[in-house]
């Protein structure tokens, strides 16, 4: 399961997702191209411990960011990192239409357990289309598309998000090398823009549910996600188990 990151850089390659690294947009690199700012701080409790609950504001943008995390990160020690874009459904009302709160709530408890990790929380709902357009695109899945098909025939683009500022932010809080929670390739690509080192791919652990079968099969083939379930996962007689994606 572990990507040391020459291989991460051969995957995304063959997804045409090369690296350029002329381009840093990080603010160790770029001093003059600061775009995001710490804000406010406090201690959050939770049933897993206490996390730090950070916010940063975009200074190019009306974007707020909320970071979640543990410990004393330090340059040369690889630490645990997800950059989670909002689900409401998922996140808050446990839609088993998507996996997005599972794998919220998989990273938390593997950030308690190390002791050590950070999740850059992105207010991007439904892929940065909103909530309103989310439940639109909902009602379009409802009569037979897929999550690309149902932005299309709503005349949105299939994913507005921008990883950049999250990369920036991960700078901020003192970290360089990173353990990678996510199976999106354009994450790999913004973190290796920032001039992180990415030594880890660290699979989330997910009850798989038929309900989000279609949806993880339309991210593996149409948008290139490191999914790698087996297929017969995406038949007609799904069996719920525990999975990583």
């Amino acid at each position: 399961m572990i990507a040391l990151r020459p291989q991460i850089v051969q995957i995304l390659e063959m997804f045409d997702a090369q690296i350029d690294r002329s381009e840093s947009f990080s603010a160790e690199a770029n001093g003059s191209s600061r775009t995001v700012e710490r804000v406010a701080e406090a201690k959050l409790p939770t049933d897993l411990g206490v996390f730090r609950l950070i916010g940063y504001r975009s200074l190019v943008s009306d974007e707020e960011f909320v970071v979640l995390a543990r410990g004393e990160f330090q340059n040369d020690e690889p630490t645990l990192v997800r950059i989670h874009s909002q689900c409401l459904t998922g996140d808050v009302f446990g839609s088993t239409k998507c996996e997005c709160g599972q794998q919220l709530r998989a990273a938390m408890k593997l950030i308690a357990k190390a002791g050590r990790g950070a999740i850059v929380y992105q207010q991007q709902e439904g892929r940065g289309i909103g909530i309103i357009n989310k439940i639109r695109a909902y009602q379009l899945q409802d009569e037979g598309a897929d999550t690309i098909e149902a932005n299309r025939q709503l005349g949105l683009e299939v994913d507005l998000r921008h990883y950049d500022q999250c990369a920036e932010i991960f700078c901020d809080l003192g970290i360089r090398r990173v353990r990678l929670m996510s199976n999106n390739p354009e994450k790999f690509r913004a973190l290796e823009r920032s001039g992180l080192e990415i030594v880890e791919r660290v699979p989330l652990k997910i009850k798989f549910n038929r309900n989000f079968a279609r949806y993880l099969r339309t991210k593996r083939e149409e948008m290139g996600h490191f999914i790698n379930l087996p297929d017969d996962l995406y038949g007609p007689n799904q069996q719920a188990g525990m999975q990583t994606v």
